[in-house]
């Protein structure tokens, strides 16, 4: 499903490397937390997941999608297949719930009587059945973010990426995040989850891969958080 070979990230005008030689293997249907300080890489890692950065060396192939080969205009293709949840939301102020997850089908052209069939369902995995006519405003920030997850997994990716999606959140609203991120799981897609939060981490007892210095440290099965 996830493949890096080798992979290597250099930016013009920094020391060293971003990514240097990372080699990573994720199954379909896999849930993997990844950890590290600030700057260790994650969020290079997680950009040329998504193909807004491209490795200086190396190889990356994702469902199947060879990325060498990969060509510019398919590259919405390539990201309807992952979706995206960040640490702080990125929601419409001016639309509701409803239309914050419909607006992700809406940009691709799908029709409005699917939208209506479509958003309800995905509202009701997320646990936010009830809040469609809510305003991003009026809700906690907990159920901002699973609007956001809402709205990253309307059009069925197969990958989840989730970068810190509980880094804004007290612990009661991360746990429900969590618990929406298994959910999903559950259902089939392939979830990678970037934390700092020792406590997710340790309870949830998943894959950690550990990327320091723009390595892989360690990669453990069902491992705590180590330092």
């Amino acid at each position: 499903m996830i493949l890096l070979d080798r992979v290597t990230k250099k930016y013009a005008r920094s020391e060293g490397q971003a990514l240097d030689r990372v080699s990573l293997h994720v199954e379909p249907k896999e849930f993997v937390i990844v950890v590290g300080q600030s700057g260790a890489g994650k969020t290079t890692l997680l950009r040329l997941l998504t193909r807004e950065e491209r490795p200086t060396s190396g190889k990356i192939i994702i469902g199947g999608i060879d990325y060498d080969k990969l060509k510019d205009k398919d590259i919405p293709l390539l990201r309807r297949k992952i979706g995206v949840v960040f640490q702080d939301f990125k929601l419409l102020p001016n639309k509701t719930v409803f239309e914050n997850v419909a607006f992700a089908l809406e940009i691709v052209g799908v029709s409005n009587r699917e939208i209506r069939h479509t958003v309800p369902k995905v509202l009701d995995i997320v646990n936010l059945k009830g809040k469609e006519d809510r305003m991003p405003r009026q809700l906690s920030g907990g159920e901002r973010q699973r609007v956001a997850i809402a709205r990253a997994i309307v059009r069925q990716p197969r990958i989840l990426i989730a970068d810190e999606p509980t880094g804004n959140l007290d612990p009661k609203h991360a746990w429900d995040v969590i618990k929406v991120l298994e959910k999903i799981n559950r259902y089939g897609t392939t979830v990678l989850l970037t934390t700092h939060n020792k406590d997710i981490v340790d309870k949830l007892k998943r894959r950690v891969v550990t990327i320091q210095n723009g390595k892989v440290a360690s990669d453990r099965a069902n491992a705590g958080y180590k330092h």
